[in-house]
């Protein structure tokens, strides 16, 4: 999920201290759960960091985790015809353009498809965790980010940085029986050793003085405990990125996955069924007999099928072109599913003024 800045406007600073609100997007139990969800994660790579094979099925689920929330953003425009009709032309034919140019990056250079599809997927997970935050915000009626999402990146920077510049991670890497143009995208990092070492202490005083500027600027502005909370535990998780970098990549992305879900239903339930709203297939069926939760299972269920078939009937190529275009069609469609400025979409996730 990628949500998108809206304009800053001058109302924003409040020059008088305000007390703080906590304010949920679905519920406290509910949201403690996803802001802390990378932990099991985490804790699972823990436990197998000793168990290689282990640790490879974790790795496997993980990202068997992944892709099934990936088709999500397909299901949220196609099943919309209002949604769809926005950028009917983008959404008719970016499936197609996508479809060609990762077949022919398969045939040409798949070292770069695999480098481009890691530093999307990376960056798009972390600006779904900004989106989330905006969300909190919004709530409170932060009507900007500030240096939010700088200060976020500057965590991902630094602790990208710290595991090109260790040593061991090519042997972890080796460890997790990655292969293929994977694993010579992590040689890629490898080979930056050096020039990462150097950018540990700029990074760091980086993160930190962008740390001290958003506290700066968070005090002096409506603020919600729970956005603190989420991203209390999101600077936790880079801390436990830089500690062990197995432990803090599985957390990543299975928290990523779980996130994603909690906000789509979120958004299927206030979006087509608060109130009733009939006028897509996508709303016809969130409020037939399964409901929103039972319309995510019937999901899950179709994607748990198609994953099978191509695990068991489909060739390399099929395989790879199926994951790849959904992976990007995602990462692309997000960019125009999510704008808060949008009220429709601000109402969908619990953030209207």
């Amino acid at each position: 999920m990628r949500i998108i800045k809206t304009a800053p406007q001058s109302s924003e600073i409040i020059p008088t201290r305000i007390t703080p609100q906590t304010r949920w997007i679905c519920s406290q139990p509910l949201d403690v759960l996803m802001t802390f969800s990378w932990v099991p994660f985490a804790l699972l790579a823990m436990a197998n960091l000793n168990n290689p094979e282990g640790l490879k099925s974790l790795m496997f689920s993980v990202f068997l985790f992944s892709f099934m929330h990936q088709p999500l953003s397909l299901f949220l425009v196609y099943g919309d015809h209002e949604r769809f009709e926005l950028r009917r032309k983008l959404f008719t034919w970016s499936p197609l353009i996508f479809g060609l140019a990762i077949y022919f990056a398969l045939h040409f250079s798949p070292l770069l498809l695999a480098l481009l599809a890691g530093a999307w997927n990376v960056e798009h997970t972390l600006m779904q965790r900004y989106g989330i935050a905006r969300i909190y915000g919004r709530m409170t009626g932060q009507n900007q980010g500030g240096v939010e999402l700088a200060m976020l990146f500057s965590w991902l920077l630094l602790a990208a940085a710290w595991a090109a510049a260790d040593p061991q991670t090519l042997e972890r890497v080796t460890a997790l029986g990655i292969r293929g143009a994977n694993r010579s995208a992590f040689e890629v990092l490898a080979e930056w050793r050096a020039f990462a070492q150097g950018l540990l202490i700029p990074l760091s005083v980086a993160a930190l003085l962008l740390g001290a500027k958003w506290w700066m600027e968070e005090s002096r502005r409506p603020n919600n405990r729970a956005k603190h909370l989420y991203l209390g535990s999101t600077l936790a998780l880079f801390v436990v990125m830089v500690v062990n970098p197995i432990m803090g990549f599985v957390g990543y992305v299975g928290a990523h996955s779980f996130e994603y879900f909690v906000i789509v239903n979120r958004a299927i339930e206030k979006g087509y069924t608060e109130p009733r709203n009939l006028r897509s297939r996508l709303g016809r069926a969130a409020n037939g007999r399964l409901g929103p939760r039972g319309l995510l299972a019937g999901y899950l269920l179709l994607i748990a099928v198609t994953v099978y078939v191509l695990e068991n009937h489909a060739s390399f190529l099929v395989y790879s072109m199926v994951f790849f275009t959904l992976g990007a069609l995602h990462f692309f469609y997000d960019g125009f599913i999510w704008k808060l400025r949008n009220p429709q979409v601000a109402r969908s996730v619990g953030a209207e003024r």
